[in-house]
């Protein structure tokens, strides 16, 4: 699907740019997004617009819009059908999930929608819950617009990198530099995860990894992730190669 989507994407510019915004449409969309895997494809594009085939700013742009109509067309699916939704068997079946995001729009609607839109689960559920639960349009509308700003560029950067790094001139070091910036992003990565995983622990259930993360475990596992993410980043940043790299990083986004 990968390669259908990039022999599809590099026919012409205007194919990129519907390629970008139907992406960021299914994934947004009530339940669709559920079973697409749009952040695979997302950092497919994104790997695009790091080699050149895609322009940066057309394609934010482009994922822009898709956000939005994904969004406003599960809010009115939410409102327009709340009750058979409430009696829709893969509705019950995600019960939990579904209350979980009442409670939270209920509580803080703004953080939750500009929140959920960059978590995976609940990013093509809170419009449409929202909608389900009449919430005001003045609330949903501007963190909707700030997360479908935000989210395209976020969910492109890791492509993006990895893209940019494809264009470094090969040579002797350029195979080190490569693996060094993968093992830099993993561990940037898995830190920023178990910190979030250590401040969810003293507000959430318990899961199946808690098993082998608990709390105790976590509170000295994330700040060494931190300091070797932060050790990797640093010999990164002092790498031979890193302006030629940030040249073709500054080349992206200039187009």
């Amino acid at each position: 699907m990968q390669a259908l989507l990039e022999h599809f994407i590099t026919q012409s510019v205007m194919y990129s740019l519907i390629a970008v915004a139907l992406v960021a449409f299914l994934e947004s969309l009530a339940l669709v997004g559920l079973i697409l895997p749009g952040t695979v494809m997302m950092a497919a594009l994104g790997a695009l617009i790091g080699s050149g085939d895609v322009n940066f700013w057309q394609a934010w742009l482009a994922g822009i819009i898709g956000c939005l109509m994904g969004d406003w067309i599960s809010f009115w699916l939410g409102w327009r059908f709340k009750k058979p939704l409430h009696r829709w068997s893969f509705m019950k079946k995600n019960k939990a999930l579904l209350d979980k995001t009442e409670h939270a729009l209920h509580q803080h609607s703004m953080v939750t929608i500009l929140i959920g839109r960059f978590v995976g689960p609940t990013r093509p559920l809170v419009p449409m819950v929202a909608g389900m639960l009449d919430l005001p349009v003045a609330k949903f509308v501007l963190p909707n617009i700030i997360g479908c700003l935000l989210w395209p560029p976020v969910y492109f950067l890791p492509g993006i990198l990895a893209g940019a790094a494809i264009g470094i001139p090969a040579d002797a070091q350029s195979g080190g530099f490569k693996w060094l910036l993968l093992l830099a992003a993993l561990l940037l990565w898995l830190a920023v995860w178990l910190c979030w995983r250590l401040w969810r622990s003293g507000k959430s259930g318990i899961d199946r990894l808690t098993r082998y993360l608990p709390r105790a475990r976590l509170l000295w596992l994330s700040p060494l992730l931190l300091g070797l993410a932060a050790a990797a980043l640093v010999a990164l940043l002092r790498h031979p190669l890193m302006p030629v790299y940030l040249d073709i990083l500054g080349k992206v986004v200039s187009r």
